[in-house]
């Protein structure tokens, strides 16, 4: 699908971290870049290094102050701010669409536009918080039912806009580039080993860092009842490079870590994890353990079955949107399930054909189908500004 004429589209995210929602304006915007169009992608980046990797697309580095102290709202309303002082130079705002994928970007052009300075937007909402700040939850609110325009990665949360907003949404899906997550070796394997500490296994890969929506303490609470069959096994806990406050629910887990009889470097946190790490990091794994409780898509599933490695997932929306048989379910709830999940993954013949399946699964999802889902409404958008 195409539309009249090359559009120059400005991707706003929240960050120059590799978080799910960050890949996929990324990969969103390459992909938009092949089809023939210019899509620039904007994050607030205080350290002044760029984006977590190179990308192939045009790309801005918006000026954000440092951030010391405060609450994550404060940060928040401090990041919307950024954003609107870049975007108040008209030479900045020259764009046929504005995208915002997150709440931050979505307050800076909620507010360009009362001022009259842009006259239309779109929002990919991937998931939806719940804050106990007022002033935090008032501001998500905003930033889902100012757009004109609503994208999301699955049904669940087309689903969710509908009741609780009232809103349509186009639901546009993800992606997984198969060039980079793929079986074959690429000779840094040896290297992530001996640099996070990886054994001979069973690895078990979870992706995202230590949350309380990444059911980090009941996948350990699992781990524990799965070093008894197998006790060499080593569970690595990779990223975590979240712009949210997840510090108390971190030292829980830690603490309860430190406390515990699990011999040491059994369970391993790698911290955020550089880019060129990562496909090594899966191939490394012998099942990518993903029990959320909320997730917008799963974009690191994908990865995995990319990866051609084995996936337990949680038996929930929107998983169960894309996915039935090449993954083992688990109830998110139940440390015991879990557990008896991740020793099912291991076993032959099951194993070999969550892999084949998987793969399969993997190879239909497309970035580049992602970015023409996109074309239609960015179309509709640019006449609207033009007519404005």
């Amino acid at each position: 699908m195409s539309v009249s004429a090359p559009l120059r589209i400005a991707i706003l995210t929240h960050s120059t971290n590799p978080r799910g929602g960050v890949v996929h304006a990324l990969e969103l915007a390459e992909s938009l870049v092949v089809l023939g169009h210019e899509a620039v992608v904007h994050a607030p980046d205080p350290s002044g290094n760029g984006f977590f990797r190179a990308a192939r697309c045009e790309t801005v580095s918006v000026p954000a102050r440092p951030i010391t102290t405060g609450s994550i709202t404060d940060m928040v309303e401090i990041r919307v701010r950024d954003y609107i002082d870049h975007f108040e130079n008209e030479a900045h705002r020259q764009f046929d669409v504005f995208h915002a994928h997150d709440g931050i970007s979505a307050n800076a052009l909620a507010t360009l536009q009362e001022r009259g300075m842009i006259s239309v937007f779109a929002r990919t909402v991937h998931h939806i918080d719940e804050f106990p700040d007022p002033r935090l939850s008032a501001l998500q609110t905003r930033s889902i039912r100012t757009p004109q325009k609503h994208f999301v990665v699955s049904d669940l949360w087309r689903k969710n806009l509908t009741e609780r907003f009232g809103l349509d949404s186009v639901v546009v899906g993800n992606g997984v580039d198969l060039q980079r997550y793929a079986s074959k070796p690429d000779g840094r394997e040896v290297m992530v080993r001996e640099k996070y500490g990886i054994g001979s296994g069973p690895v078990f890969l979870m992706v995202g860092g230590i949350e309380e929506r990444k059911n980090t303490a009941r996948a350990i609470d699992a781990f524990r009842q799965v070093i008894c069959v197998h006790p060499l096994a080593q569970l690595v806990i990779a990223g975590g490079a979240s712009i949210l406050d997840h510090h108390w629910y971190r030292r829980a887990v830690r603490d309860a870590l430190a406390g515990s009889s699990l011999r040491t470097n059994s369970v391993i946190e790698t911290g955020p994890v550089p880019h060129e790490d990562m496909p090594s990091l899966y191939r490394i794994a012998s099942a990518l353990v993903f029990p959320s409780l909320r997730e917008g898509f799963g974009l690191v599933v994908l990865e995995a079955m990319a990866s051609h490695i084995p996936v337990i997932t949680s038996q929930i929306a929107p998983f169960t949107e894309y996915l039935s048989d090449e993954v083992v379910w688990c109830d998110p709830m139940s440390a015991n399930s879990i557990a008896n999940s991740m020793l099912v993954a291991l076993t032959e013949p099951l194993r070999s054909r969550l892999i084949e399946r998987g793969a399969g699964t993997a190879a239909r999802h497309s970035w580049h189908k992602t970015a023409e889902r996109h074309l239609p409404v960015y179309q509709e958008l640019q006449q609207e500004n033009a007519l404005a």
